[in-house]
């Protein structure tokens, strides 16, 4: 009876965990597929796997960052799915509104690759502990960091406004 009573409590942490954090969730569905349907699919599924094997969660402590984890593995799959679109459909997809505020800082995150980006966005749109981020990208954290500090060497260079008098 003690196991029953143990997965029940693991999947009421899930799903308050989901329903408090739902919207950061989407944002990084939204941050990598730029589609607002697809990030709503993909959040949906990651919850749907989360509840449906919470007892497989070995402490709750852990809980949120087992989820990230979820949420990033289904986010990759979704990201890899549309890698195989058509020419149109990208183009339709490009031509939408954004939600980001500042396009400049947008584009020069998605020319990292989704490793890189996701450590950015983790660190510093979801103000996740480098330690938290090496446990849901399941990396030591030495790499996080030096991932981190190479992306941000990247984005400062393609932020810096360019000097025609330099050329």
């Amino acid at each position: 009876m003690k196991l029953i009573t143990g997965n029940k409590k693991k999947r009421e942490v899930i799903e308050d965990l989901l329903l408090r954090n739902y919207n950061k969730y989407y944002r990084i569905a939204c941050s990598y597929l730029h589609n607002d349907e697809d990030a709503g699919d993909v959040v949906q599924n990651g919850a749907y796997k989360a509840i449906l094997n919470s007892h497989k969660l070995n402490n709750t402590e852990y809980a949120q960052t087992w989820i990230y984890r979820i949420m990033m593995n289904e986010i990759f799959a979704k990201y890899r799915e549309k890698d195989n679109i058509s020419l149109e459909e990208v183009s339709y997809e490009q031509g939408k509104e954004d939600s980001y505020e500042n396009i400049d800082l947008k584009r020069a995150i998605d020319t990292l690759d989704k490793e890189d980006r996701t450590v950015v966005i983790l660190r510093y749109f979801e103000d996740m502990k480098l330690e938290e981020i090496a446990m849901v990208l399941e990396e030591n954290l030495s790499t996080v960091k030096s991932r981190l500090y190479r992306c941000m060497k990247k984005l400062k260079l393609q932020m810096e406004p360019y000097d025609e008098s330099a050329v």
